[in-house]
């Protein structure tokens, strides 16, 4: 009697399936014709557990079947989560629009330097019946886009799409555009805007590539493209990211981000910018990607200094990580949002700017580090190095909304020739040791 009482609770160790005892009561007097044989464990009878077969391990999670393999188990969920993710992205390309780029006939580029040729490039090579037109001042440089379809001073070695055109006409550059990429430096955009605003059209929507800040007035594009045409309604969308222009021109895998206040009109700057080899994201964070795209060049340059001096991965990543808090502290207090600080156009771009020889301003800092007088370093560069400009304007900016910044301040100082570098080190190194923040 022992043996069939003991009997449902011996089944779950040898089956994975759940025993049922709800049975009719017919069932519990309807025995087997021949007895049944389990082996009784019992803490009373020595004998019987000296012949008992060991019982295998219960499996704590019954989930798993016993012969599993955790690695084939562990494979399995990345592949499910990995389809899931190609599922969407395909789902989601499905809907895309792509009317944009089918009704854009004309974009006009305002500058004819690395990042404005290489955005000029990329936007030609969307659609081979698009006319690109770049604005330049060079006839020389222009002669070499319209016969050997090179920019001479920037990409001898890089063939330009054929529908990229070149020219100092103002007026037939801008007659009949649909979009305006603007890569004139900040510091000269206002006047030459005000040169050629006869010729925009009021609806024209400007999508700025330029980063940085105006001395004196202490303005972003935002606000220099629109009084400067005298027309505070000019569609602008910001343009900015880790986009170094010489790997746009080599069509490697680039990430970027347009801002505007506009959804409808960054969404559609959004597709018609973006490709294989080129994400766009969108923000409406106007402030947020161009403070940070104009902070994190004054950064690059302490960056660059640490490289110069030759004072090593510690000092290099304290440093870039105090300027991140600086930017974001200054940012935030201007109304930015956290999240573009550590997205795209902050981290993204800071990272890029302060760590890659491809920096301009980064360069700077490098020959600032090793003892090289400043004026040597610019009448050296065919290229504008943006954050020597912006570093008084930023602490200026600073001072306005009364914002301590110790790493840009001292790139500020020793820009001006007030500070040295090694002078700069020793005094942040002094600073108060208090609540990171």
């Amino acid at each position: 009697m022992a043996a069939v009482l003991e009997a449902p609770f011996a089944t779950p160790f040898f089956s994975s399936k759940p025993h049922h005892t709800n049975l009719p009561p017919s069932k519990f007097h309807t025995f087997p014709s021949k007895p049944i044989s389990l082996t009784l464990r019992s803490t009373h009878s020595h004998s019987c557990a000296a012949h008992a077969s060991p019982s295998p391990p219960q499996d704590p999670n019954p989930s798993i079947e016993p012969d599993s393999d955790p690695n084939r188990d562990r494979r399995r969920i990345v592949r499910v989560a990995w389809e899931k993710i190609v599922r969407w992205s395909r789902s989601w390309r499905s809907k895309a629009n792509t009317d944009v780029l089918q009704r854009t006939k004309k974009v006009v580029v305002l500058g004819g330097g690395s990042f404005g040729t290489a955005m000029a490039a990329h936007v030609a090579n969307r659609k081979a019946e698009l006319e690109v037109n770049m604005l330049l001042r060079d006839p020389q440089v222009c002669l070499s886009i319209n016969e050997k379809h090179r920019n001479c001073n920037y990409f001898p070695d890089h063939r330009l799409p054929e529908n990229v055109v070149a020219t100092t006409d103002a007026k037939s550059a801008l007659l009949g555009a649909d979009y305006c990429l603007h890569a004139v430096p900040v510091q000269f955009s206002a006047s030459f805007l005000e040169s050629v605003a006869e010729y925009v059209d009021p609806g024209l929507p400007f999508i700025s590539l330029s980063k940085g800040l105006e001395l004196n007035t202490l303005r972003m594009m935002a606000q220099i493209i629109p009084q400067a045409l005298r027309n505070p309604r000019q569609p602008f969308v910001a343009l900015s990211g880790p986009s170094f222009a010489l790997e746009l021109m080599d069509k490697l895998p680039t990430a970027m981000v347009v801002a505007s206040k506009d959804k409808k009109l960054a969404n559609t700057v959004q597709q018609l910018l973006a490709s294989s080899h080129l994400r766009i994201s969108t923000s409406s964070d106007v402030t947020g990607v161009e403070i940070a795209g104009a902070l994190k060049n004054v950064l690059a340059i302490a960056a660059g200094m640490v490289e110069g001096m030759n004072l090593g991965n510690n000092s290099m990543a304290a440093l870039v990580s105090q300027g991140c808090s600086e930017i974001r502290w200054l940012a935030t207090k201007m109304g930015a949002k956290p999240t573009t600080i550590t997205g795209l156009s902050g981290t993204g771009d800071i990272m890029l700017t302060c760590f890659v020889n491809l920096s301009r301003n980064r360069t700077v800092g490098v020959r600032l580090g090793s003892g090289e007088k400043l004026e040597n370093i610019l009448s050296s560069m065919n290229q504008v190095a943006e954050g020597v400009s912006t570093a008084g304007a930023v602490i200026a900016l600073a001072q306005k909304y009364n914002v301590k910044l110790p790493v840009l301040t001292a790139v500020a100082r020793i820009i001006d020739n007030e500070l040295t570098p090694k002078k700069a080190v020793f005094e942040l190194m002094s600073l108060p040791q208090v609540e990171e923040v």
